[in-house]
């Protein structure tokens, strides 16, 4: 019974959410943006991480089930 409930649920559910209108248009303004061609030299520093927990060391120290050592 819980299930037959669940299903006429659900059909009416999808039924209304077809039913909507959506003739609702959108208009999207567009804008022009000139292109800057200017070279500006940047000193870029490398950042080392000290803590442990750092997001880089961890993606970069990733192990997998397969590279464990297996017991005979």
């Amino acid at each position: 019974m819980k299930t037959i409930v669940t299903l006429i649920f659900v059909l009416f559910i999808g039924v209304a959410a077809q039913a909507q209108d959506s003739k609702v248009a959108t208009k999207v303004e567009t804008m022009e943006m000139s292109i800057v061609t200017s070279i500006t030299k940047e000193n870029t520093v490398a950042r080392l991480y000290k803590n442990k927990n750092s997001r880089v060391k961890k993606a970069l120290s990733f192990t997998t089930k397969r590279s464990k050592a297996k017991l005979a």
